[in-house]
């Protein structure tokens, strides 16, 4: 089964993705399964992983609805107030649905100590229970506070999203690498290759940009903790389409046994997520 281990569904409106600016207009829409299914088809995936978007339960149960109508939507990660004094008992309530397979928050948005929060942690403790994965989405000055984070948590699954957004239009490398490389220490945390494009010059990269963050995500992870996601729709404001973005990773991964392309493509996704 090959996987696209995170991307997005909206209906929007300029209140609730107030995110998407004046230089994002051509995702300023409605992006839904039917608009994703060919593009799936033509780069030969079977599924997505629909990743939230807002903080938003009503988010949440919007996503889980479309994947019990849509087949390609093999998962969701969604999200809840993690800080909430009744943490526990939300997301108890959403794992009764089996596609939930795990909880995001913008942590990105936040203040660098957000994920050490005493409340923040007792939430995500929650998860482990129900089989939860946590998605980590934090910038490169947060990478210190995220593997304190995860040393807390050692029995918690975690993946982080889009290499912790490295630098890549400035060429940034060396705090990045530092704490990335940190964090690929831990076991319970594995790596999305994905949300690069919107890091790098939109729509004049080009796939070398990426050659040294996507290496160094190899050889710290390994081939059995990376796993592909497109971020799409969020990629089209720096990439012509779905294809570019999927064949950007699928060039790169030419130099990796066919084994372990399998595993980028899906079967490390299926596993970590839970995903049949």
């Amino acid at each position: 089964m090959r996987l696209d281990a995170h991307q997005h569904f909206w209906q929007y409106t300029a209140a609730e993705y107030g995110w998407i600016d004046s230089r994002m207009l051509r995702i300023a829409r409605d992006f839904l399964p039917d608009d994703l299914g060919p593009e799936l088809a033509r780069a030969g995936i079977d599924g997505c992983i629909a990743v939230q978007a807002r903080s938003s339960l009503d988010e949440t149960r919007f996503l889980l609805d479309l994947a019990r109508r849509h087949p390609i939507v093999r998962g969701v990660v969604g999200w809840a107030d993690l800080t909430a004094p009744d943490a526990a008992d939300v997301v108890a309530r959403l794992a009764q649905d089996p596609r939930l397979c795990g909880l995001r928050h913008i942590v990105q948005a936040e203040p660098d100590d957000f994920l050490l929060r005493a409340d923040f942690q007792r939430g995500v403790r929650s998860l482990a229970a129900h089989g939860l994965v946590y998605d980590i989405l934090v910038f490169p000055r947060q990478l210190a506070a995220a593997e304190r984070f995860v040393q807390a948590l050692p029995g918690q699954p975690f993946v982080l999203d889009h290499l912790a957004k490295p630098d890549v239009l400035r060429g940034e490398r060396t705090a990045w690498e530092r704490g990335f490389r940190g964090l690929a220490r831990l076991p319970n945390v594995s790596c999305k290759l994905s949300g690069m494009v919107t890091e790098a010059a939109w729509n004049g990269w080009r796939p070398d940009d990426f050659t040294f963050y996507l290496d160094t995500a190899l050889a710290a992870f390994g081939e059995d903790r990376i796993v592909f996601g497109s971020d799409w729709p969020v990629c089209l404001v720096a990439a012509r389409d779905y294809a570019a973005v999927h064949d950007l990773l699928a060039g790169w991964a030419q130099k990796l046994a066919p084994a372990a392309q399998a595993k980028l493509f899906g079967g490390n996704a299926a596993r970590i997520y839970g995903i049949a």
